[in-house]
């Protein structure tokens, strides 16, 4: 006796199999997800400062430094070498809070999309991975 089989029975995914077509659709998207959340960080602009404001970096979200302000209350005439060294310690101070607050904004657009991998940055869960 022969048994006829159904193409529908050939399409059945046994429970544990990958859908290779879901999987990848899935890839896809995340990838979309991703490249758009790298141009929101490279457009966004955060600011860090030190000394109660008197040096300002801004940096984009990727960490870069797109512009830097010092005040004029940070100049101390009377001592140019004294000056020098606190503004140089200023601008370290402020560019370290911007690049901070620029690794937050990254932390919190990637963050669910390195989760959405498996939290490492690989793929996860995913059989043979």
């Amino acid at each position: 006796m022969t048994t006829d089989v159904t193409d529908e029975e050939h399409t059945t995914v046994n429970p544990g199999d990958v859908n290779l077509q879901q999987l990848l659709e899935q890839a896809q998207l995340m990838q979309q997800q991703l490249v758009s959340a790298q141009q929101e960080l490279n457009d966004a602009e955060v600011e860090g400062s030190a000394g109660g404001g008197l040096v300002v970096a801004t940096v984009n979200g990727g960490g870069e430094l797109l512009e830097l302000k010092i005040s004029g209350e940070a100049v101390d005439p009377g001592d140019p070498q004294e000056t020098a060294d606190t503004i140089a310690d200023l601008v370290i101070a402020a560019i370290r809070d911007a690049v901070r607050a620029a690794a937050d904004l990254q932390q919190e657009k990637l963050g669910p999309l390195a989760q959405g991998l498996g939290g490492g940055g690989g793929l996860g869960q995913l059989p043979g991975f």
